[in-house]
């Protein structure tokens, strides 16, 4: 039985393609996915603005493209449990000890973030609470972190794709497992598909459990 999944190309390395097809995060987790369930998976390429209309209208099964998880789709779509978190992340020198959280950067402590990303907005959200805090924008997230590495900041703060990308070329730096910030990203389904819903949730579960998730990411992001 064949499978069909719609996917763009949005988010490297989630998704991407070449002379010799396609590949990514998604691309090895949705092959995972569909092992499990007995399945052959088919992917087909819309462009974004027309991925949900591919899956209303049955073009596809399922969406896997970094998608994160839209509330206000949920009268027409169901998503599934999150298969990975790409919220901001503190990105900290190894032999730091003391900054778990964001609540310790208070006391004159100085946090690297890209120019008007996400992190850059929570960052001025915390300063707010934390004494002395100090926020400093850089073009890039690479950048913010290469701030930490040279020591013109204490921590960045910045998407957990960027930064998981660098630290794994950049073994001078580590990451706070605990996320700052919440961005899901699930499968789509139509709403009505329960049953098939249902099987990749208990999939997920699965490979969870596991350590083939864990695996997926590794491969395209590092640790």
């Amino acid at each position: 039985m064949c499978s069909k999944w719609g996917w763009t190309r949005r988010i490297p390395p989630f998704e991407a393609a070449d002379a010799n097809g396609v590949y990514g995060l998604d691309v090895d987790l949705a092959h995972a996915l569909a092992a499990d369930l007995g399945l052959q998976p088919e992917f087909v390429l819309f462009g974004y603005d027309g991925l949900y209309d591919a899956l209303a209208t049955g073009q596809v099964d399922v969406l896997i493209s970094a998608l994160v998880i839209a509330p206000e789709r949920a009268e027409d779509f169901a998503t599934s449990e999150p298969y990975f978190n790409a919220g901001e992340i503190l990105v900290v020198r190894p032999e730091e000890t003391e900054i778990m959280e964001m609540a310790d950067l208070g006391d004159g402590r100085t946090i690297a973030v890209e120019l008007g990303a996400l992190g850059h907005v929570e960052a001025i959200r915390w300063a707010k609470e934390l004494p002395n805090l100090v926020v400093v924008p850089y073009p890039t997230a690479d950048e913010a972190m290469t701030a930490v590495i040279q020591g013109e900041a204490d921590a960045a703060l910045v998407d957990a794709i960027s930064g998981r990308l660098f630290i794994s070329q950049n073994p001078t730096l580590k990451r706070i497992a605990e996320p700052v910030t919440v961005e899901p990203f699930a499968l789509v389904t139509r709403i009505g598909d329960r049953r098939l819903l249902e099987q990749l949730n208990n999939s997920l579960s699965r490979l969870e459990k596991n350590g083939q998730l864990d695996k997926i990411s590794q491969q395209w992001l590092g640790e």
